[in-house]
């Protein structure tokens, strides 16, 4: 009987001493970039901060820094490509400018050994900043956008005088409901009128009744109505000192706000396009920061590919100043083809998934072309 035959098992790659020593590199040059790009926004949102909400209400600097830091990190995170484009590039600058890159292609030691390890620990600080770094910076924002409301005097639970807008209802009926203000404290739509239609068989809907109240509570399924006058197509207005009418809205719905799409973290963002939808208005937005949110770590190895792409060119053409402007120039052309495709995908003449994955795309192709050019000639 034969033996089966003995394997050893596999070992597992692991990153050489030059590997490492490249994405320390990496790595410091990152922090550093970082840090000046996250200084500038927080000078920046300090300046404003003080001028706009530090302006209605006398805050100490302390309290004013408070707010800059719930309100920075969503604006740090938007730029986080910037950071990662700027800190490859000094970093490998910083090797030619040593000449350590000339002394590992005399080795023999190919591009693509110590520029794929950079993009991959890209993609890696992406995944994290999508799913920790990311839902920490929109819990900052909301906080951010909850202190500002209540410093202006619009605290949460007060009355509020802007419109609200719902939509509810079935296959047989449904009510679009705008009120006039609500009142949190005492759980209630005031100014209230609802517009209901109807259904017929071939799932055409149809005005069918419009009924108006000064005031509307919901609770255990149903709207209760308070000086309530009612009115169907072709029959007189009827008054009611109260009225019920079924909902199928929970209670906090009524009048709970949509977050913004920046606010929304991404573990919430699949929930929260579900809820808007099941409610009648359009996703487009929360589906566009959903798509962009998973492309981040594919942004962030196209931007470390491209930086270094242009930083190999350096030891051959010699001229540093020249190609360090025409990557930053790159930089900025894709930012600001994807601020043009997020307003395409916003406006929807493109689809959300197009709109977020096509300006990454082309900019990966463009740096893996550069860089295929610049090792293979």
């Amino acid at each position: 009987m034969a033996l089966p035959a003995f394997r050893l098992p596999r070992q597992v790659p692991r990153l050489g001493r030059i590997e490492r020593y490249v994405l320390i590199q990496q790595l410091r040059a990152l922090g550093v970039a970082l840090a000046v790009i996250s200084a500038l926004v927080m000078l920046i949102d300090f300046v404003e901060v003080s001028r706009g909400v530090g302006s209605d209400q006398d805050l100490s600097a302390l309290r004013i820094l408070s707010l800059v830091a719930l309100k920075s990190p969503s604006v740090i995170v938007q730029l986080l490509p910037f950071v990662f484009l700027f800190g490859t590039l000094a970093a490998y600058i910083g090797l030619n400018r040593r000449s350590e890159l000339v002394a590992m292609r005399a080795a023999g030691v190919s591009a693509w050994r110590f520029v794929l390890p950079a993009a991959g620990m890209a993609f890696v600080l992406g995944m994290l900043t999508v799913t920790v770094l990311g839902p920490l910076a929109s819990a900052g924002d909301g906080l951010w956008q909850r202190e500002r409301a209540r410093i202006s005097g619009a605290a949460p639970g007060a009355d509020s005088n802007a419109a609200i807008w719902l939509r509810e209802g079935d296959d047989q009926r449904q009510m679009i409901i705008r009120a006039g203000r609500q009142d949190r404290a005492n759980a209630r739509l005031l100014d209230v009128t609802f517009f209901i239609y109807s259904t017929d068989a071939a799932g055409n809907r149809d005005f069918s009744e419009r009924i108006d109240a000064q005031s509307a509570a919901l609770s255990a399924g149903r709207w209760r109505l308070t000086n309530a006058v009612g009115a169907s197509i072709g029959q007189r207005a009827v008054t009611y000192s109260s009225l019920d009418l079924l909902s199928s809205l929970a209670d906090e719905e009524a009048f709970e706000r949509f977050a913004r799409p920046q606010s929304t973290p991404f573990w919430s963002l699949p929930n929260q396009i579900q809820r808007i939808e099941n409610a009648g208005f359009a996703s487009t937005a929360y589906r566009l920061r959903f798509q962009q949110l998973l492309v981040t770590p594919l942004v962030f190895a196209a931007m470390s590919i491209l930086a270094a792409a242009f930083s190999l060119r350096l030891m051959r053409l010699g001229d540093l100043a020249k190609m360090s402007a025409a990557a930053v120039v790159l930089g900025f052309a894709f930012f600001f083809l994807n601020q043009f495709s997020a307003a395409m995908g916003s406006a929807e003449v493109v689809a959300p998934f197009v709109a977020a994955w096509l300006p990454p795309i082309l900019t990966a192709l463009a740096a893996f072309t550069l860089l295929f050019y610049t090792e293979d000639g």
